[in-house]
C-alpha cells in the first residue's frame, strides 16, 4: 500500500497536476480504496489544516511585503547601501546584495525581495556598465535571501510541520544568511574588479548621513519586528501584525508613497497569494493525516535505514534529492509531506530539526532559481523582458556558489545553531 501510494503521487506529479491537487486527490483515493475511514474525515482535516494560529503570520507577512514592494521602503534602503559602498569595485552590485539582505529582514518573501530591489537595481547596474547577464543573475539570485534571513515564510511553515520554536528557527537563519550574502559579495567584488566595473560615486559622510536620515524608517523596521520577537515583547504572529501596520503607516502617512486607493490591488494580490498557500497547506495536512494513520513515514524510514546507516550520507542524499526536486516542483509545498517522512531519520541520527530546517530553506532558495520551474526565474523574466532560458544561464554561477554554501552549512551545524542558544 505504501509503495502504491507513492507511485500514485509520483504519477500525478509527472502528469503535471498541481501539488495541492495531488495531495488532496491522493488522500481521497487512498481513503476510499485502502481504508475504512469515512470520507467525512477529509473535510475535518481540511479545516484543521488551515486553522493553525501561526499561519496568520504568513498571511500578514505576505500583505506587508506587498505594501513595501509597491511603496518606497526598498528605494530608500538602496540609497543607504549606495552611499556606503557605491564607490568600490562592484559597489553597485554590493549595494544590490545588501539591499536584498535588508529587505529580506522585513518581507519574508523571495519574490517580493526580487521585485522590490530588482526593479531598481537591474537597470541601474546595466546603465553603469555592468554585464547584463551578471546583473540579472546577481539580483535574481540575491532575491532568494528573502526566505533565509528572518522573518521567513518557509521557516514559519516548517515550524508548523515540525512543532519547533519559530523564534529559534528565525535566529538560526541569521549566520547562514550573512554567510551567503558574504559569498555573493566576494564573488561580485572579484568579477567587478576583473572587468573594471567601478561605481562613479565617491564616499561622502554628508551623503551617507542624508541617506540614513531618509532611510531611517526602512532601517528601523527589522529592528522593531525581529527585536520584538527576540526580546519576548511579542510572538511571531504578533510580529506579522506589527510588520503589516508599520508598513501601512510608513507608506501612507510618513513617506506618502501610497494612497488608500492603492491598497485595493495590493490586498487583492495578498488575498489571492494567501488563499493559494492555505489551500496547499490544507491539502498537505490531509495527506499528512493519511500518512500518520497508516504509519507510512515509519515504514519508509525503516526501509531506507537498511541502506542508509550514516548521518552524513543521509544529509548528502537529502540535499541531492531536494536539489533535483527543486527543478521539478515547489519544495515549499512539498515540505509538508516530507517533514513527517524525514522526522524518524532526524531522531535516529540525532539531527536538530532547526538545523535541518535551515538546510531545507537553503534548498528552497536554490529551487527558486533552478530551471525549469524556479519561481524567481519567472519573476525576473517579467521584470527584464528576457526569456527563461536566458535568465537560467545568468544564474548558473550563483547556483554553484549557493550549493557550496549549502553543503558547508549542512556539515557544520554550528553555523545554524550557535545563535539559538541565546533565545528561549
Amino acid at each position: 500500500m505504501t509503495v502504491l501510494t507513492l507511485v500514485v503521487v509520483s504519477l500525478l506529479l509527472v502528469l503535471g497536476v498541481p501539488i495541492s491537487v495531488v495531495m488532496g486527490l491522493t488522500t481521497i483515493l487512498c481513503l476510499f480504496f485502502f481504508t475504512t475511514i469515512p470520507l467525512q474525515t477529509l473535510f475535518q482535516q481540511l479545516f484543521q489544516g488551515a486553522e493553525y494560529d501561526l499561519l496568520q503570520a504568513v498571511i500578514f507577512f505576505i500583505a506587508s511585503g506587498a505594501i513595501m514592494t509597491r511603496g518606497t521602503l526598498a528605494g530608500k534602503l538602496i540609497r543607504v547601501g549606495r552611499a556606503m559602498v557605491g564607490g568600490f569595485h562592484g559597489g553597485l552590485a554590493i549595494t544590490g546584495i545588501l539591499s536584498c539582505m535588508f529587505f529580506a529582514a522585513i518581507s519574508g518573501s523571495s519574490p517580493a525581495t526580487l521585485v522590490a530591489i530588482g526593479t531598481i537595481m537591474i537597470p541601474a547596474l546595466i546603465r553603469n556598465g555592468y554585464g547584463e547577464r551578471f546583473a540579472i543573475g546577481l539580483l535574481t539570485s540575491s532575491g532568494t535571501m528573502g526566505i533565509l534571513i528572518p522573518p521567513s515564510i518557509p521557516m514559519i511553515l516548517w515550524g508548523v510541520v515540525m512543532g519547533v520554536s519559530i523564534t529559534k528557527q528565525f535566529m538560526a537563519g541569521f549566520l547562514p544568511g550573512i554567510l551567503l550574502g558574504s559569498v555573493l559579495i566576494a564573488y561580485s567584488y572579484h568579477i567587478s574588479k576583473r572587468n573594471g566595473w567601478k561605481g562613479s560615486d565617491v564616499f561622502s559622510w554628508k551623503e551617507f548621513g542624508a541617506a540614513l536620515r531618509d532611510g531611517i524608517w526602512s532601517l528601523f523596521m527589522p529592528v522593531l519586528v525581529l527585536g520584538g520577537i527576540y526580546m519576548g515583547i511579542f510572538t511571531s504572529t504578533e510580529a506579522a501584525y506589527v510588520s503589516f501596520v508599520y508598513a501601512m503607516v510608513v507608506e501612507l502617512l510618513i513617506h506618502r508613497s501610497l494612497k488608500l486607493k492603492d491598497l485595493v490591488p495590493i490586498f487583492k494580490e495578498s488575498v489571492l497569494t494567501s488563499a493559494m498557500l492555505l489551500f496547499i497547506i490544507a491539502n498537505a495536512s490531509v495527506l499528512s493525516y493519511y500518512f500518520g494513520v497508516n504509519e507510512i513515514p515509519n515504514t519508509v524510514a525503516e526501509s531506507l535505514t537498511r541502506f542508509i546507516t550514516n548521518k552524513y550520507v543521509f544529509l548528502f542524499l537529502v540535499n541531492v534529492a531536494l536539489l533535483v526536486m527543486g527543478c521539478l516542483m515547489d519544495i515549499v509545498s512539498a515540505l509538508f509531506v516530507l517533514g513527517p517522512i524525514f522526522q524518524p531519520f532526524l531522531q535516529k541520527f540525532g539531527i536538530d530539526p532547526i538545523h535541518f530546517g535551515i538546510i531545507l530553506v537553503l534548498n528552497i532558495e536554490i529551487g527558486f532559481i533552478t530551471p525549469p520551474f524556479g519561481v524567481n526565474l519567472f519573476v525576473s523574466s517579467a521584470l527584464t523582458k528576457r526569456g527563461i532560458v536566458e535568465i537560467g544561464r545568468s544564474v548558473v554561477p550563483f547556483i554553484l556558489l549557493m550549493i557550496s554554501v549549502l553543503f558547508l552549512i549542512t556539515y557544520i551545524p554550528w553555523i545554524s545553531l550557535v545563535l539559538t542558544r541565546f533565545v528561549e
